[in-house]
């Protein structure tokens, strides 16, 4: 498992020594995450510094609501390019993630980032099994996007959770929403407030 994150990192640093930062306004990002209706105040015990006498921490009960939405997040050198919510009901497959890619990714690309398709898309999403299926390399192959290398637990090759999902359950905690629109419209206005260099690629 060490050699094959040896080998990816390696891979991606010689892509970067012969493109420079053409390669990194090349790679697309993507990721899933859950956005419930009401989050709890979140404590970061394990970022604090304690000496080893310290008493353990005590743990905060994390409460959330029923109501949740899916949401699939999408951004590049620049900035977010695809925000979608599944359906209520509805699970992310290797159909339905690929016909996000399709009808949803590409249109996106097409219309936010004029001249990307022509310059070669890479595609920086974990090793879910959606992500992976036979189906999605199809869809993949098809739209004639570039997967970048990610070996088997190696969260730091997509790093929504870090730069995506965290900080907006940190802003979002103690907001209670009544409905899907509600959750949408915060997490939207959230995203669309953040700077350009809330969204770096690090390889």
């Amino acid at each position: 498992m060490k050699e094959r994150r040896v080998d990816a990192c390696q891979e991606l640093l010689r892509r970067y020594e012969a493109d420079g930062e053409a390669f990194l306004q090349r790679i697309v990002t993507g990721d899933e995450t859950w956005v419930h209706f009401s989050e709890p105040e979140r404590k970061r015990q394990s970022m604090e510094w304690r000496h080893t006498s310290s008493p353990k921490p005590k743990k905060v009960r994390m409460q959330r609501s029923a109501g949740k939405v899916m949401l699939t997040f999408f951004w590049d050198y620049n900035r977010p390019i695809l925000e979608h919510y599944m359906p209520r009901g509805s699970t992310v497959t290797s159909a339905t993630y690929s016909n996000l890619l399709r009808e949803n990714l590409k249109p996106a690309l097409r219309q936010k980032r004029r001249g990307f398709l022509t310059m070669g898309v890479c595609l920086l999403h974990d090793n879910a099994r959606p992500h992976t299926a036979t189906a999605t390399v199809w869809t993949i192959e098809e739209l004639q996007f570039e997967c970048i290398p990610h070996p088997l637990y190696s969260p730091d090759f997509a790093p929504v959770a870090f730069h995506v999902s965290s900080p907006l359950k940190d802003a979002l905690s103690r907001t209670r929403f009544r409905d899907n629109d509600e959750v949408r419209s915060a997490v939207h206005e959230w995203l669309r407030t953040r700077p350009k260099e809330f969204f770096p690629h690090r390889i």
